[in-house]
């Protein structure tokens, strides 16, 4: 009897064994849960990108891997998503370099007036900007992605044609382009994107410096007449998507694998957005009825040259620092003309 019981107790552990080893290890295994700051609002463009992001993430890791997106700064406002990421607030995090000034000085160089001419190209610069300078400090992080919007514009409620029409305008601006504002003799009020439409709409300012798809993307567009278009306007704001660099390195590889792949793939699609972005952008305020305009030949060099110390400046000041902001401009030159 004893012995008829062993051999059904061999049995069966060795049926629960074979049964085990058949089982899907997406079964086996509990998910690697992460959560997701986004600044963007959830219905924004680049916010439906960063949470397709997350869904690209978790169809490659065969569900190994679960993000929960928490769009429109409900986790980290926009200007602590990036400590919040470093702190362990949120495991990933996407918002804006510019939105913690002095924090990132070599990725400042990116915001410079060097005339992108579009989101793909200003967010392929961005990136390979990054991985060719590899500034210290995003050390405390790992860099997942980076993007950047395409030329800016001036949106404002009254009408802008020549640098004595902007003289003491209040505009609305974050980081470099508040210089920009300075040396055309606005009155430039930092600001993050997600203040601007009350701002506007109570007159705390009298304009924006932004994309064009902001205007409809954060609505903006309802509560400014006037769209002025110029070189000079055509600087980028550069983004990140970061994440907490202990949860990355406690990544197993091939999981580690997959979040650098769809990362540097995303470049280019946030960089597309951009560009759609932009298209429906203008769609929209020429629907509301705006007045979309640029400058007169003359009007224009005259912009050119009053926002033409920004980048010398800029340099200046890093190279004080010890860094090497002459490199970081040449190098951005260099990648524009490829």
């Amino acid at each position: 009897m004893k012995r008829q019981e062993l051999w059904s107790a061999v049995v069966v552990c060795t049926c629960i064994a074979v049964c085990l080893a058949f089982i899907p290890s997406s079964w086996a295994e509990k998910p690697i849960e992460l959560t997701f700051s986004v600044f963007f609002p959830p219905t924004h463009a680049h916010a439906v990108a960063s949470m397709d992001m997350a869904k690209e993430i978790e169809t490659r890791s065969n569900g190994r891997v679960k993000i929960t997106v928490f769009p429109g700064g409900t986790l980290t406002k926009a200007p602590a998503v990036y400590a919040g990421v470093v702190d362990g607030i949120s495991d990933m995090g996407h918002s804006v370099f510019a939105y913690t000034r002095g924090r990132f000085p070599m990725m400042e160089a990116i915001d410079l007036p060097f005339g992108y001419p579009s989101g793909k190209v200003a967010s392929r610069v961005a990136y390979e900007f990054y991985n060719a300078m590899n500034p210290k400090e995003l050390k405390d992080v790992k860099v997942l992605s980076i993007h950047a919007h395409g030329p800016s514009v001036l949106a404002a409620k009254k009408d802008v044609n020549s640098l004595d029409d902007i003289k003491g305008l209040k505009v609305r601006c974050t980081g470099l382009s508040s210089k920009l504002a300075e040396y055309l003799g606005a009155a430039p009020v930092a600001m993050p994107q997600n203040a601007a439409y009350a701002a506007l709409q109570k007159g705390v300012v009298e304009g924006t410096f932004c994309p064009i798809e902001t205007l409809k993307g954060w609505k903006q567009g309802e509560v400014i007449d006037h769209v002025i278009e110029s070189k000079a306007l055509g600087y980028t704001t550069s983004m990140f998507v970061v994440m907490n660099k202990k949860k990355y390195e406690a990544l197993p590889e091939d999981i580690q694998q997959i979040f650098d792949e769809v990362g540097a793939e995303w470049v280019e699609k946030y960089g597309q957005v951009w560009d759609d972005a932009d298209q429906e952008g203008r769609q929209f305020v020429e629907e509301l009825g705006r007045n979309i305009h640029g400058l007169s030949a003359e009007e224009e060099a005259k912009w050119e040259k009053a926002i033409h110390p920004v980048i010398e400046e800029y340099q200046k000041k890093v190279e004080k620092k010890g860094l090497p902001g002459v490199q970081a401009v040449k190098l951005i030159q260099e990648l524009l003309a490829q």
